[in-house]
């Protein structure tokens, strides 16, 4: 039964194809048939041509345009790079001139600010040494009275002490002569 199937299905497949009296598996395969060779390089020749012309006048001036384009892009950027290093070694080099110029007027202020401070400073002493002075005058001026004032009293109080002993001792003396026994003992 199973041969009876077989011989249909190729009898069957023989009537589809319209080939009748030839075995299925006897044709063999039509490219390798060598007469068919002059038709399939024709075809292949045909086909190369057109492949060539589409890929020559279409495809490649298409990826030619894209790579142009990528490399004026690359190049065009590479340009804006390199002008926006150039541009931020001269923003850097403005900003390192402009703190060392920040620097040079920070210390001129500072300078300027010490030798203000030091004027108002000297000015201050100054005033004080002339109030000192002053008052070291004044003082010497009141010292000055002060003494005075004291030598007059010590004399004062040594004549009527010096009267008094000699008085007590029973003796006069003249106010004259005490007087000049203690001016010549005070004097020194």
């Amino acid at each position: 039964m199973a041969t009876e199937t077989q011989t249909a299905d190729a009898q069957g497949l023989a009537d589809v194809t319209g080939v009748a009296g030839h075995d299925a598996g006897g044709a063999g395969l039509p490219q390798l048939d060598l007469t068919h060779f002059p038709n399939q390089i024709f075809w292949l020749l045909v086909t190369l041509v057109v492949i060539y012309l589409v890929l020559s006048r279409v495809a490649l001036p298409r990826i030619g345009a894209v790579l142009a384009q990528r490399a004026g892009t690359i190049s065009n950027d590479i340009a804006a790079a390199e002008d926006l290093k150039r541009k931020a070694s001269e923003a850097e080099a403005a900003y390192e001139k402009a703190l060392a110029d920040a620097r040079v007027e920070a210390g001129r202020i500072a300078a300027e600010t010490r030798a203000e401070i030091q004027a108002d400073l000297d000015a201050a002493i100054a005033k004080a040494d002339a109030q000192i002075a002053a008052k070291t005058a004044e003082s010497e001026a009141s010292i000055a009275e002060i003494r005075a004032g004291a030598i007059a009293n010590v004399r004062t109080v040594a004549k009527d002490t010096a009267a008094e002993i000699v008085a007590a001792l029973g003796f006069t003396a003249d106010k004259s002569a005490i007087d000049s026994a203690v001016d010549g003992r005070v004097k020194g």
